[in-house]
């Protein structure tokens, strides 16, 4: 059952801890609310305002447990906290480990602070959680797939429109490197994992998964540089840094480039392009 008056007093007081530059906001000169505005809050959690306001009013229906997770991480909770969001709403709080799609507040608040960078926040399975608007502009919208295709090593092996914006010459390599990854985490998480459904999938849809399948690689690692194509900056070339969180499995992909290189010229037209489509 939903504890209305705990959830609402629960929520006001996570909100009013959080400060605009904890979550990547502006504070303003004018601010005099302590902590975040609900309309600020509602747009972090991608809700309407008027939604989030009965909550903190005691009013309006039960969340759902999608509603819950997208509040949990728009006001940058912890597990424990999170768990204790979704009891008093009257919902069991979701699994953790492998399947948890919770990020960390602590991740939460470096990726928050590189709005001018492509980053990406994914899970093992490379399902992509967060990515900033310079990671849309360089790869595109992760967000739109749904199910087996949101791991980006399904859509490799299901969707040819995945390799658009990569060289060709690591094509082979990437395969490998896809496969050799999933093979580990199922071996990991076991034959009922989300991981083991995804390489049955991928057996059944693809020759050529299944062919470097076969080959039992473990431990093809990425590059830490990466050559991008794309479609109107031309080729980049960017070194990807990698902070992993353990606990949930999911890492915080940085992309750069060297300072005076071709690519970093290319790489600031892309953010140009990136802005002019968001406005």
């Amino acid at each position: 059952m939903i504890d209305r008056a705990g959830l609402a007093e629960f929520l006001r007081s996570r909100r009013e801890a959080l400060q605009p530059e904890d979550v990547g906001l502006p504070r303003g000169p004018r601010r005099r609310t302590s902590g975040l505005r609900r309309e600020e809050v509602a747009a972090l959690c991608h809700m309407s305002t008027d939604y989030y306001s009965r909550l903190e009013q005691e009013r309006g229906p039960q969340p759902s447990p999608q509603m819950l997770a997208s509040i949990a991480l728009g006001l940058h909770l912890s597990l424990d906290e999170r768990d204790h969001l979704f009891r008093l709403a009257g919902q069991n709080p979701p699994a953790r480990g492998e399947v948890s799609m919770h990020i960390s507040p602590g991740l939460l608040r470096i990726f928050d602070r590189l709005d001018d960078t492509p980053a990406e926040i994914v899970t093992e399975l490379g399902e992509t959680l967060r990515q900033t608007p310079m990671a849309v502009a360089l790869t595109g919208d992760a967000s739109a797939y749904s199910g087996p295709e949101r791991s980006v090593g399904f859509r490799w092996f299901t969707d040819p429109s995945a390799r658009d914006r990569h060289a060709p010459e690591e094509h082979a390599f990437l395969s490998r490197m896809y496969a050799s990854g999933l093979r580990e985490i199922v071996t990991l998480r076991g034959p009922d994992s989300r991981a083991a459904h995804l390489a049955g999938l991928l057996l059944e849809r693809s020759d050529e998964f299944r062919r470097v399948w076969d080959d039992h690689e473990i431990g093809v690692r990425p590059h830490e540089v990466k050559h991008f194509i794309h479609p109107e900056v031309g080729p980049l070339e960017l070194t990807c840094q990698r902070l992993i969180d353990p606990d949930q499995g999911h890492s915080l992909l940085v992309y750069t480039a060297i300072p005076g290189s071709e690519s970093h010229d290319r790489l600031s037209l892309l953010a140009v392009i990136g802005a002019q489509a968001l406005g």
